[in-house]
């Protein structure tokens, strides 16, 4: 039996997710149970509860220090929760050999970023995705429909044509589009990308949220989350949102009755205003 989301209201009226627990929800494919983290005495997380559904796609907003990475790294087993649990494709965080889940999750991330050899060639960086390995391609066998593969991800973030470039040679946002197209090499049911934009221009930036809309919009994609600042890089076809403040959800529901001037407001300890203009969201500051 699965269950149907639903929203409720937290205190201050804003809108939050919430699902039966007492039934078994088949489609879930990542799930945090009062989630706190503390870190050098520091509570990074505070109670949090979460659930991603099969083909959601996500956004995870909010200020710096909100909490958004540790909450991917938590999602992503790279780290463990102090309190609650974290379910990630049926299976329990702690009670599981976590390498075999990371096999089945895509994560774009600055740490799995950082091992990559800037000599190899982005094709290679892309096709090795599929044994999670950071090293030569001849470490490992790949057929001839791993390599086709491969190329016909860099065409789905229009980066085929820096197939043979070195990986060091390439910008931040061609960097960034072919490390997403590795993260898809083996097929993973979620997809988590943290701050996938950072440091691209407006021409890298627009050629990624067009790529990632291309994707949320393909039935047979998996769930994604994407950690953000800036509601202008949420990407079309991205249909949840949750919004975070100082280790804490503050609201999550979907996209269009949950990102709104109030909420914002809250959020990010301003008055805000929002807007969508064609798919896209801009905010300002109230006047």
């Amino acid at each position: 039996m699965s269950t149907i989301p639903a929203l409720r209201f937290a205190q201050g009226g804003l809108a939050v997710l919430v699902t039966d627990l007492g039934a078994i929800d088949r489609s879930e494919v990542l799930a945090l149970e009062g989630v706190s983290v503390v870190r050098d005495g520091r509570l990074l997380l505070a109670g949090v509860d979460w659930h991603v559904h099969r083909h959601e796609r996500w956004v995870l907003l909010g200020p710096n220090g909100a909490g958004k990475t540790t909450m991917l790294q938590v999602a992503s087993t790279y780290l463990g929760p102090t309190h609650g649990t974290v379910r990630l494709l049926g299976e329990t965080h702690g009670k599981v050999d976590v390498r075999t889940l990371r096999e089945r999750v895509g994560y774009v991330g600055s740490g799995p970023a950082k091992m990559i050899r800037d000599r190899l060639p982005a094709i290679d960086i892309v096709v090795t995705g599929k044994h999670a390995s950071f090293v030569d391609t001849r470490w490992h066998d790949y057929s001839d429909a791993d390599w086709e593969f491969a190329h016909r991800l860099l065409d789905r973030f229009q980066a085929d044509h820096l197939a043979d470039r070195s990986y060091g040679t390439l910008s931040t946002g061609e960097k960034q589009r072919v490390f997403i197209a590795r993260s898809l090499m083996t097929r993973p049911e979620v997809l988590l990308l943290d701050e996938a934009m950072t440091g691209l221009d407006l021409g890298a930036r627009e050629r990624l949220v067009a790529s990632l809309a291309d994707l949320a919009a393909d039935p047979e994609s998996p769930a994604a989350v994407l950690v953000t600042h800036h509601v202008e890089e949420i990407p079309p076809g991205f249909d949840h949102i949750a919004l975070m403040s100082r280790g804490r959800i503050i609201a999550s529901g979907p996209i269009e009755a949950v990102l709104t001037g109030a909420s914002l407001s809250e959020c990010y300890e301003e008055e805000l205003r929002v807007e969508r203009i064609d798919h896209r969201y801009r905010t300002w500051l109230a006047s």
